[in-house]
């Protein structure tokens, strides 16, 4: 009995389903989809299932991903021709050479990541996230409204260059000791269990390291364009903040004044005890010394000429060959998510390789329908998807469709890109949509309706205040 119902869980029907998603256009024909095409279909399928019941982990689906692509549509599949073979479908040039879907693995945005990574880690090792939350705090005084105020922006604020995970786990363990000193009846309770992981979903938006979705969005703005021998567009580390850090804040401030209304405070004042102790190790100095500078780097591209991405290996070359970050802390990083990252790009080369992207287009007369509106929906996708899904698979599948809607509807790439990000990062309405959504919900201070409630309330009113503002911002950012 025990191993029928074992047989029948819910990962082995997903894998199950999976798998014959995954055979199913091999055996169908498709009108106006090439055999490559039909090919790279399958693969889609197969990361969809795989990737939205996470039956195994989504950086396993995305080493199979890159796997299949290779031996279905790279130049491997002539070797494989008493198998399958060379599809038909790829143009003139023929199928990509197999090191394109390897090279993804060490993509220019994989590397930003990784300096992201480091400094992150560097971070909590160092105690510099708690020392400036509580600098940080000091200036808003006791008063219930200003706390949390407080409490969301350094949340959101420490997530534009920390995991939201690790931001969320790091102020949770400040705001619990304050939550327990409420009254049990005392709605801020809720709200400020709320209020943190709801900031670091927000927050992540601010710089391209913030959140798996923008180095997502990143990656597919820096593919070449065939016809032109061109990225599909350009941004930036700088231009990204332009636009997205006071985009960020204002989103913050809506959340702030949500939670205000839905979790008034009964006490007048709160009063918080945080110690700033600085580690004045040798290491500790040298970690410092290492962030400031990559930060300063970043934001003054312009200045000094160095991409962002070669930016981000000299926090991983410093911090390794300083020993700041010994082997065991290297393995400790989140190579996983690097991985689901290269995933969702491998995923956008095989469906740009294959016209896939040209097919899904052309089943939809974009050009009858307004830019702006197709910028809402591809952002209430992106929301609709990352509320039950991970918000990286859920971007890593919308950015290659994205582009080509984009071009159809005669839109601005980058545009109709970040409202993917955006959206993916307004996806927070259930414990599952992320994980700072998870750690709050665990603490067991607020209900699934709650967030919910909260979440859908921030979501909606987000997108509409994206639209309204993200192409004049894009603009200023001189990407409009």
């Amino acid at each position: 009995m025990s191993a029928l119902k074992s047989l029948l869980s819910g990962k082995t029907i997903s894998l199950i389903l999976a798998f014959i998603g995954f055979l199913l256009p091999f055996f169908i024909q498709i009108e106006g989809l090439s055999e490559a095409g039909h090919r790279l279909l399958s693969i889609f399928i197969f990361a969809v299932v795989l990737w939205v019941s996470e039956a195994i982990p989504l950086f396993a689906t995305s080493a199979c991903v890159i796997l299949l692509l290779i031996l279905f549509l790279s130049d491997v599949s002539a070797d494989l021709g008493w198998a399958w073979g060379v599809a038909e479908g790829f143009g003139e040039e023929g199928p990509p050479r197999y090191k394109v879907f390897f090279d993804t693995l060490a993509n220019q945005v994989l590397i930003l990541f990784l300096g992201g990574f480091f400094l992150a880690f560097g971070a909590a090792k160092f105690g510099v996230d708690r020392n400036l939350a509580a600098i940080m705090l000091k200036p808003f005084g006791s008063k219930p409204s200003r706390v949390l105020l407080g409490l969301m922006l350094i949340t959101g604020v420490l997530s534009m260059w920390m995991s939201n995970t690790a931001t969320t786990a790091t102020i949770m363990a400040v705001v619990l000791p304050i939550i327990h000193r409420l009254d049990a009846d005392d709605k801020l309770r809720a709200g400020l269990a709320i209020g943190i992981p709801f900031a670091a979903n927000i927050g992540g938006i601010g710089t391209p390291i913030g959140t798996p979705p923008n180095a997502i969005i990143l990656g597919a703005l820096a593919k070449i364009n065939p016809e032109t021998g061109q990225p599909v567009g350009q941004c930036s580390f700088l231009q990204w903040m332009i636009f997205a850090v006071p985009l960020a804040m204002l989103l913050l401030l809506l959340a702030w004044v949500m939670v205000l209304l839905l979790f008034p405070a009964s006490k007048k004042s709160i009063e918080i005890d945080m110690n700033v102790k600085w580690v004045k190790s040798s290491k500790a100095a040298i970690y410092y010394a290492t962030a400031v500078f990559t930060i300063l780097m970043w934001i003054t591209g312009s200045l000094h000429g160095i991409n962002s991405y070669v930016v981000g290996m000299f926090p991983v070359a410093i911090l390794l060959a300083t020993g700041v970050v010994g082997s065991k802390e290297f393995r400790m990083l989140e190579w996983d998510v690097l991985w689901l990252v290269a995933g969702g790009i491998a995923l956008g080369v095989g469906v740009s390789a294959t016209s896939f992207d040209a097919w899904i287009v052309g089943l939809i007369d974009w050009n009858a329908m307004n830019v702006g509106l197709v910028g809402i929906a591809i952002c209430g996708t992106a929301l609709l998807m990352s509320t039950f899904i991970s918000n990286s698979a859920a971007s890593n599948l919308l950015a290659p469709i994205a582009i080509a809607v984009a071009s159809a509807a005669g839109g601005n790439v980058v545009i109709i890109l970040v409202f993917v990000a955006i959206g993916a990062s307004l996806a927070m309405a259930l414990p599952i949509s992320t994980p700072p959504n998870a750690i709050a919900y665990g603490a067991g201070i607020i209900s699934t309706k709650q967030m919910a409630t909260s979440g859908i309330i921030v979501a909606v009113v987000g997108v509409g205040l994206t639209y309204l503002l993200l192409p004049v911002l894009l603009k200023m950012a001189g990407l409009g």
